[in-house]
């Protein structure tokens, strides 16, 4: 053990804690620290020099100090002479060994005083295993020890040291079974002096603590300076283990799924388990940036099928990047038609007449819930109106920053403004004016369009259906939000039959009831407020009713798992009670 090891600064010390990496870290120091019986501390020289040897009293004052006997000091010095501190101190710590046997070591009450030190060889290691197996007056004879493995005769000189069997059982564990004898004792002495540490200073008060010296400061301060660091080390091991869930997710590039109109298709073969054909066919949709853990539970509640990522901008002007896992065919896909824009310029040609050169963007990115404020635009404005020209590249950077931030579109001379909420219902492929009146404020507007569908998108996944289902199909929609796959399957010319709409959202619901009504569906629209009021028994009451659902489409909120919108995640733990204990959708829901 390093000599830089003190047990004083230890908040409290485990046998688990990391003693070599302590060592390997700390600098080297010249001096030991030894807690003696008083509690004091004294400081013990490192190197020995013969030609400056302290005198021969304070020499046996020394020994004494570490809790040798007088009478075995001053023998030693007489043996080994003054000048070789280290070889007093192996004839010490061996005679000490050799006087006392484990059957005297159990009788006794207290353990012998423990001794650190810094400058001991594998020849000191050598020089206690010999002495050990010379000694009779510690075994009951010779052929017993010469029996003993190596490990058993460490582990019996250690106790005869005075070391208890758990603590040199911790120790050859900790240091691994090849270590010597000494490298056993310092790590045993390095703990128990830190747990003496503890305990005394632990008794004296704030007041009563004495004043450390400078080198107790310095020491101090190395030691806290590595504690530091192991506790950094291990929140950052924690952290990393508690976060393993929120690794981000590798998305494909280009993100077109299993193919996008107008992009090549790539072969793709696709095998589902076997209790996930279809029909009834599911069709569940999140944002992709979702957490690598969030896409995991999603995917093992859903039959461990893998999502399909796609990014909306192969299908509209604007990106939407979302994964769908699902059961449907994918082949013979085909779009909705009409084709909707692909490029800022097609979808708001107002805009190009405003449109300055140093703008780049063809495409908006993510629509969210909410749009920039009318603060900003007007910094905007104020910041582009001192110049006659272009602004300068700093000037540039933070007005696209700004515009790419809250998709921000041009609409005069240096003058830019949010999408309208129209606006936003074309780019999502909504009807216009889907969500307009009803008492429905244009902030509910833009918060219902954020976490809605891109319906050209979900179109075309679901366009495979058509020829399936030619009068007809039975949906449950599940977070319906606007009813993004009702219209998809509308503009598809698919037959709403029958619809569970499930959505917590008062006006969300409204939306979908007034667009039902306006579209003159002839099926059956059923609202429900929330799906954990959506109950087995209840399904099976609408089942009687019309039958089993022919498609189930779900998508929790995407501000309740990642992206721009990310507020919690608590959508997905309170959502994912609902259907069976392993998370599968219910038998009722797939009964047709």
């Amino acid at each position: 053990m390093d000599g830089n090891i003190s047990g004083e600064e230890s908040d409290s010390f485990g046998w688990s804690s990391d003693d070599e990496l302590e060592t390997q870290n700390l600098p080297p120091s010249s001096s030991a620290t030894l807690i003696i019986p008083g509690g004091e501390a004294s400081i013990a020289s490192g190197e020995a020099s013969s030609s400056t040897g302290p005198s021969n009293s304070k020499l046996i004052n020394h020994f004494i100090g570490m809790g040798f006997s007088e009478k075995m000091v001053v023998k030693a010095i007489e043996q080994d002479g003054e000048g070789n501190t280290d070889s007093i101190l192996e004839y010490l710590l061996t005679y000490s060994a050799l006087e006392n046997c484990p059957q005297e070591l159990e009788d006794s009450p207290q353990a012998e005083p423990q001794v650190e030190s810094d400058n001991c060889s594998s020849d000191y290691d050598e020089s206690f295993l010999d002495d050990l197996s010379d000694t009779d007056s510690c075994t009951q004879n010779q052929e017993n020890i010469n029996s003993l493995s190596d490990k058993e005769k460490k582990m019996l000189f250690l106790a005869d040291m005075g070391y208890t069997k758990e603590e040199a059982s911790i120790a050859m564990d900790r240091c691994g079974p090849d270590c010597s004898v000494v490298e056993l004792t310092d790590f045993i002495s390095a703990a128990q002096m830190s747990r003496d540490a503890d305990a005394d200073l632990g008794e004296l008060s704030d007041v009563e603590k004495p004043r450390p010296n400078h080198l107790y400061k310095q020491k101090k301060r190395k030691c806290l300076d590595y504690r530091s660091w192991e506790r950094k080390k291990q929140k950052g091991y924690e952290r990393k283990f508690q976060n393993e869930d929120d690794e981000p997710i590798r998305l494909p590039n280009p993100m077109v799924g299993f193919g996008a109109p107008g992009e090549p298709c790539p072969v793709i073969h696709r095998t589902l388990p076997e209790a996930a054909v279809g029909p009834p066919y599911f069709y569940y949709e999140n944002v992709a940036l979702a957490p690598k853990g969030v896409w995991s539970t999603i995917s093992r509640f859903l039959y461990d099928i893998e999502p399909e990522f796609v990014d909306s901008k192969y299908f509209c002007a604007t990106a939407r990047k979302r994964g769908y896992i699902h059961n449907l065919p994918i082949q013979n896909r085909y779009p909705v038609l009409p084709l909707p824009p692909l490029t800022i310029s097609e979808a708001l040609p107002l805009t190009r007449k405003w449109w300055p050169s140093w703008d780049a963007r063809t495409k908006l990115n993510c629509i969210q819930t909410c749009v920039g404020s009318a603060k900003l635009t007007d910094r905007i404005r104020k910041a582009l109106e001192d110049w006659n020209g272009d602004p300068p590249l700093s000037v540039q950077k933070y007005v696209l920053d700004e515009c790419r931030k809250w998709n921000l579109v041009w609409v005069g001379r240096n003058k830019v403004a949010p999408l309208e909420p129209d606006e936003v219902e074309m780019l999502l492929g909504f009807p216009k004016n889907h969500t307009r009146g009803g008492g429905i404020s244009r902030t509910d507007r833009y918060k219902s369009l954020g976490n809605s569908f891109q319906v050209d998108t979900v179109a075309y996944h679901l366009s495979v259906l058509k020829e399936m289902f030619p009068g007809g199909i039975s949906l449950l929609s599940l977070f319906s939000g606007i009813g993004g796959a009702e219209v998809a399957l509308h503009r598809l010319g698919i037959p709403l039959k029958n619809v569970v709409a499930v959505e917590i959202s008062e006006t969300n619901r409204n939306i979908v009831r007034s667009w039902w009504e306006q579209t003159n569906q002839k099926g059956t629209l059923i609202d429900i407020a929330d799906v954990q009021q959506l109950t087995g028994d209840q399904l099976e009451q609408l089942i009687h009713s019309f039958g089993g659902f022919d498609l189930i489409v779900g998508g929790s909120p995407c501000n309740n798992l990642a992206g721009s919108n990310r507020v919690s995640r608590d959508g997905l733990e309170v959502r994912k009670g609902w259907g069976k204990s392993d998370g599968r959708l219910p038998d009722e829901a797939c009964t047709s």
